[in-house]
């Protein structure tokens, strides 16, 4: 399957402070400031770090110990529809920053447009460290840019494993049957390191 990718390999994320933002946010919590140095992540995965067995169904299905299902130290490569994309909350992560540019921006994976309950999504998230990286190359990875030409589209997505606890109570596989949950799993892409266009037939 061929599969049109967006981001060039020779791009450069930064690493550390980022727009006076550091790697681990704001947060004062350790368990936070940990978990926002996954997010903020800026290094490609290579070959030997994507886990091939992680598909966007696995992703989605049912398990109580959720938790434990992946590894936060690799990356996945996953194939479904855009459902939404939208703006992520102003978060420790970014330091509290509210303009559009600084915070994520989350995009819903379904695995077929008739099967988009919420409860039936995965989140994958592009950073505003990549978004930058982006930019500096010409591509849009802004949250409205990516509105535009991924929804409803199917794609390929890279990024890095990450297990956000934040979200648990909202998940369905860790909350189940919850009346706000609004994903499928605390599991995600974060941040996407690559994505691309799937083309038709």
């Amino acid at each position: 399957m061929v599969v049109v990718t967006q981001l060039p390999d020779d791009m450069t994320v930064a690493a550390g402070t980022f727009d006076g933002c550091p790697l681990e946010g704001n947060a004062l919590p350790a368990n936070v400031r940990a978990l926002n140095l996954l997010k903020n992540r800026s290094a490609e995965p290579g070959v030997r770090d994507v886990d091939s067995g992680v598909t966007l169904a696995g992703m989605l299905a049912p398990d109580t110990n959720d938790s434990q299902r992946f590894d936060r130290a690799r990356a996945a490569e996953i194939i479904g529809f855009v459902y939404r994309v939208r703006p992520g909350g102003v978060e420790t992560t970014n330091c509290g920053a509210t303009d559009s540019a600084h915070r994520d921006t989350h995009i819903e994976m379904i695995l077929s447009p008739d099967d988009s309950a919420p409860i039936r999504r995965v989140i994958v998230e592009v950073t505003p460290r990549w978004r930058a990286a982006a930019a500096a190359h010409g591509i849009d990875w802004s949250t409205a840019g990516l509105a535009r030409s991924l929804v409803g589209r199917e794609v390929l997505v890279r990024g890095w494993l990450m297990f956000d606890a934040e979200h648990a109570a909202e998940s369905e596989n860790t909350h189940p049957g919850g009346a706000h949950d609004w994903r499928a799993t605390a599991w995600e892409l974060h941040p996407v390191t690559n994505l691309g266009i799937v083309p038709g037939p």
